[in-house]
């Protein structure tokens, strides 16, 4: 696999937010998102490792949650085998993608969290998302829109009232800290979603491997 960065920091996004986290980045991603905030992580450079080395290197942080980010974790030929691995030795994954590639054979777990998007307009790249992954996302999942404005606001709100979502939904700016605009217009429209930061650029801003 092609690994960007392993570290140990706290979860910034979503249901487990501020939760001490390893986080595996794996390099390539087949979309170019206007504001995408990891985009040392879009090209496929990076290290080879193999599964085991990747346990071998998270073994060490002390922590039960791992998380699975790029790029776009998808594109990895043993990316299932990865997953596989760690629920096998007992960790509590998430896995995020980015809306654009089936989840259809992902891992079933209990002690696994898909963590969703769907982009927005802003983004650039509305219009490459596979819609039928939004039928298969659990309970336990979580869908997440990063929004810029308000029309990608109404976006999700249309997204929302058009398909049954069963999962746990998620609006956050982009740059994860205006957060005011977001609450107020989700109160507004009297949406059930829970809006949130990116914890990780509250403490340490834009900083990579944190």
């Amino acid at each position: 696999m092609k690994i960007s960065e392993i570290f140990y920091s706290l979860q910034g996004e979503g249901i487990l937010i501020g939760t001490p986290t390893a986080f595996v980045r794996t390099s390539g991603c087949n979309l170019r998102c206007k504001w995408c905030d990891t985009n040392y992580a879009q090209t496929g450079e990076g290290v080879e490792q193999t599964v085991s080395e990747i346990i071998e290197a998270i073994r060490g942080f002390g922590t039960r949650y791992v998380c699975v980010t790029g790029g776009e974790p998808l594109l990895q030929k043993d990316i299932f085998k990865l997953i596989d691995t760690l629920l096998e030795n007992d960790y509590k994954v998430s896995v995020e993608t980015n809306g654009s590639i089936s989840i259809e054979e992902m891992p079933c777990s209990q002690d696994l969290v898909v963590s969703m998007d769907i982009k927005c307009p802003s983004s650039g790249m509305a219009d490459k998302m596979d819609m039928r992954n939004l039928e298969l996302l659990s309970p336990s999942d979580q869908l997440k829109f990063v929004v810029a404005d308000k029309r990608d606001m109404q976006y999700a709100k249309e997204i929302m009232q058009k398909y049954e979502i069963q999962a746990t939904i998620i609006m956050t700016p982009v740059g994860g800290l205006d957060l005011k605009p977001v609450a107020e217009w989700v109160l507004e429209n009297k949406l059930q979603v829970r809006v949130l930061p990116q914890l990780h650029k509250i403490i340490w801003g834009e900083r990579r491997g944190v």
